[in-house]
Formats: C-alpha cells, sequence, structure tokens
C-alpha cells in the first residue's frame, strides 16, 4: 500500500493541465481518498512505472509529490473518520 499525495500549481493554465494529468495518472493506480491523495495497493514494478509516469508530468520547481509507505500491515494503520466512507482496496468490486 502506497499513500500519494501531491501539491500542483495551478496559478497558470500549463499548472491546472499537469494537476489533470497527475489526477488521472494516480486514478489509473488507486483509489481517490481525498483531493490531492491517493490510496494504491500496486506491486514495486506498478510503483515504479506510476512513479516514473509523475515525475515526468509535474515542475519539480513549483510542484512536490509524497510518497507514502504503507507496508504490508498498513490496515492496522489507516483509520477514517468522518464523510465519505471508507473502501477496502483488497474486497470485492461489484459492476
Amino acid at each position: 500500500m502506497v499513500l500519494i499525495t501531491y501539491d500542483v500549481e495551478t496559478t497558470t493554465p500549463a499548472g491546472r493541465k499537469r494537476l489533470r494529468k497527475v489526477a488521472k495518472q494516480c486514478v489509473n493506480f488507486g483509489q481517490r481518498v481525498q483531493n490531492s491523495v491517493f490510496e494504491c495497493l500496486i506491486d514495486p514494478v506498478q510503483f515504479a512505472e506510476l512513479r516514473h509516469q509523475l515525475e515526468s508530468i509535474i515542475n519539480s520547481e513549483t510542484d512536490s509529490l509524497r510518497y507514502y509507505f504503507l507496508g504490508n500491515n498498513w490496515k492496522a494503520r489507516v483509520e477514517h473518520i468522518g464523510s465519505k466512507t471508507s473502501y477496502d482496496p483488497e474486497g470485492t468490486i461489484l459492476i
């Protein structure tokens, strides 16, 4: 489980475009849990691919990315309080 957070400068059209691209890549690999926070249950190869994609999108002088590695016991380290019910990324998905 990797928690990915980002902050992209959005005062310019180029910044807003980068923000959309970062969010789109994160959606492809995980679940949005807050505006700029994604929980991603991914293996090392998938993480390397996502990291490469994200880091090629951002402007490292104005934007930032943070990766939090929650490890194998991640369920015991995640608590949720408030609106928007939590989800189980290892649970059954109904379509």
